[in-house]
């Protein structure tokens, strides 16, 4: 048997006037709530803050997630890491 991996989604965020978050390349939703949301992304963890947050569509088939409401703060933690480009490799 051959051991067929899938390719990772891509991932893009679409945000519209802090009000309209629209985004792809989603594996799971970990948590919400309306002042948080925590998405799980090929890129790492990813969390929406804000208030009055609602996830309008998830269709985590295709990797699709809207979430409307106020959006303050969309922060990456985890995932791969990236070398500093010239800073970071000038302060080493």
């Amino acid at each position: 048997m051959q051991n067929i991996t899938q390719p990772a989604r891509e991932h893009t965020v679409r945000l519209v006037d802090r009000k309209r978050l629209s985004l792809t390349g989603v594996e799971d939703v970990d948590c919400f709530n309306e002042q948080l949301v925590v998405l799980r992304t090929p890129l790492g963890t990813l969390t929406v803050a804000g208030a009055g947050l609602n996830i309008s569509q998830l269709t985590l088939e295709d990797g699709r997630v809207e979430i409307d409401g106020e959006v303050d703060a969309l922060e990456y933690s985890g995932g791969k890491k990236k070398s500093g480009g010239l800073l970071g490799r000038l302060f080493r």
